[in-house]
């Protein structure tokens, strides 16, 4: 178990008990929660201060930095076509120190970056926080909901079956490959700004 190795999970629709049983199966110690908005109407046992409640009754610690790491920007200049660029949003003062403190973190405590997705390719957890600290050097894996855990270089690859950038390419680096499997996927499940239709009707 390395003390710089950093996990991530989903809580999708799980209930408290197996999140729970998800965390210890994968020793965690804490929980970094990463999403903007911390709050969920249909399983409210997932919204902020309820689940930091419970996780402290059970022993594991909790800490909020959406605000540094969430995947819903706030700043129009950190949209692309009306979808949150991640590329972007990495480069900013705000995500640098919320990485600062996972890292520091987990020197401490074993941490979990936890957002509401299923699935790590679908999630900004996993396409730019997950991204940015293996880009670091950092072990990343992400717990899924079977239990397994699944090693950021494994999402690479499949990321790059996915947009048919696996095989080589004489005139284009491995690098820039990756780079826009990252964006091809990215602009399909990241956040899209509302349209000022969608503003209206709401």
């Amino acid at each position: 178990m390395s003390a710089t190795e950093v996990l991530t999970i989903g809580h999708s629709s799980l209930s408290y008990e197996d999140f729970l049983s998800l965390l210890r199966s994968a020793s965690v110690t804490a929980v970094a929660d990463v999403r903007t908005a911390p709050y969920s109407r249909y399983y409210p046992h997932f919204n902020r201060e309820d689940l930091q409640e419970e996780l402290k009754a059970d022993g594991i610690a909790y800490v909020y930095l959406g605000n540094e790491l969430g995947g819903r920007p706030k700043d129009s200049r950190f949209f692309c076509d009306g979808v949150a660029d991640y590329e972007k949003m990495s480069r900013t003062p705000e995500f640098a120190q919320g990485l600062d403190r996972v890292l520091s973190g987990s020197q401490r405590y074993r941490i979990a970056m936890m957002c509401s997705e299923q699935d790590p390719l679908e999630c900004h957890r996993c396409l730019l926080v997950g991204r940015a600290l293996h880009e670091k050097g950092r072990t990343v894996r992400h717990i899924l909901n079977t239990g397994a855990l699944l090693n950021h270089i494994d999402v690479e690859s499949m990321l790059m079956d996915m947009s048919g950038k696996n095989k080589a390419d004489l005139f284009e680096r491995p690098e820039a490959r990756l780079s826009a499997a990252y964006r091809e996927q990215a602009s399909k499940v990241a956040f899209a700004a509302p349209t000022p239709k969608q503003v209206v009707a709401r």
